[in-house]
């Protein structure tokens, strides 16, 4: 009896014992273990130092248990989206330039050594971006900003016909915001691989004019518009003027011709009418005598009024019908 009694006893003290060999066990191979994903890159570090090269490899990796620990780096291209930033360009026009990037980060030693988190990669990035863009946009025009490449020229509406005056002109474009962002890029590329970043492209989300400004350019514009529109419509005043000089002259033409042909159409009337009465009147030398009364009759027809008084000449045919001579005598 009293040995059955103590050998429960024994297996129940070792299963208390062995316990908590488990549970440390079980903690010593779970902090030893650590599992990678495809998104991630990790770098090892025993007593805040880093210890071997970084791990790219997704999987299950092992490291000393307690003494080193694993730091979690993005392995993904990552968004830097840059606060906008007032700034002048060559010309002095106050613009506000709001840009962003991507980045990956390219060497995690060096990386980890020199930034430590992605909060302080992005505040370094807003350092050497923000410099790098206002140098760029400094020593450019504004055209040079806004404008995507050097081929675009200005509308046909935007000048005039004449080479050495030009109404909204563009100034010519030597760059383009293509080159203007590659200068960017480059210049920031260099400075950001010595903190283990590789920048992979750099763009403008937003060009704005400062609103101090914004008022004075809009104010340009619509005056630039009105001179155009003041020069079309003078062009259009000068093209009615010529139509309607034109419609005068060839009026005036028209009626001229029209007046020749009617004083050609009465001569040849009057040509035909006298020479009818040629032919009547001149069948005997009664007919002549008769006709030349008519027509001093009616001479006088038009020439006397009431109470009109005439002084004739005595060789004045007129005066002949006037006469008591030409009255004819009466027989006894």
């Amino acid at each position: 009896m009293t040995e059955r009694a103590q050998y429960p006893q024994k297996v129940s003290l070792l299963q208390v014992l062995s316990l908590p060999i488990i549970i440390a066990g079980v903690i010593t191979l779970w902090s030893s273990t650590f599992v990678l994903s495809e998104a991630e890159q990790v770098i090892i570090t025993q007593f805040g130092e880093p210890i071997g090269e970084p791990i790219t490899d997704a999987g299950l990796h092992f490291k000393v248990p307690f003494t080193q620990e694993v730091n979690r780096l993005d392995h993904r291209a990552l968004e830097w989206d840059g606060s906008p930033n007032e700034m002048p360009t060559k010309d002095k026009t106050y613009i506000i330039v709001d840009t962003f990037a991507r980045w990956r980060i390219s060497d995690p030693k060096k990386f980890f050594l020199r930034i430590r988190d992605e909060r302080s990669a992005q505040s370094r990035l807003e350092d050497i971006l923000g410099s790098e863009t206002r140098n760029a946009i400094a020593k450019r025009e504004l055209i040079e900003v806004v404008r995507t490449d050097k081929n675009r020229v200005p509308a046909k509406d935007e000048t005039t016909d004449d080479e050495t005056h030009t109404l909204g002109t563009l100034y010519p474009i030597h760059h383009g915001r293509e080159v203007i962002k590659h200068e960017i890029f480059a210049a920031a590329s260099d400075k950001l691989k010595e903190f283990g970043i590789e920048l992979l492209d750099v763009s403008f989300k937003r060009i704005n004019y400062n609103p101090t400004v914004q008022r004075r350019i809009y104010d340009r514009m619509i005056s630039e518009r009105k001179q155009i529109a003041d020069r079309f419509r003078s062009e259009g005043a000068g093209e009615a003027a010529r139509i309607i000089g034109s419609k005068e002259k060839e009026l005036q033409k028209i009626k001229s011709e029209a007046y020749k042909k009617i004083l050609l159409i009465r001569g040849q009337a009057d040509a035909k009418a006298t020479e009818i009465y040629a032919s009547a009147y001149n069948q005997s030398q009664e007919a002549i005598d008769f006709y030349s009364f008519l027509q001093a009759m009616e001479t006088l027809r038009s020439a006397l009024k009431e109470d009109s008084q005439l002084v004739f000449s005595m060789n004045n045919p007129l005066f002949r019908y006037l006469s008591d001579e030409a009255l004819p005598t009466k027989s006894p």
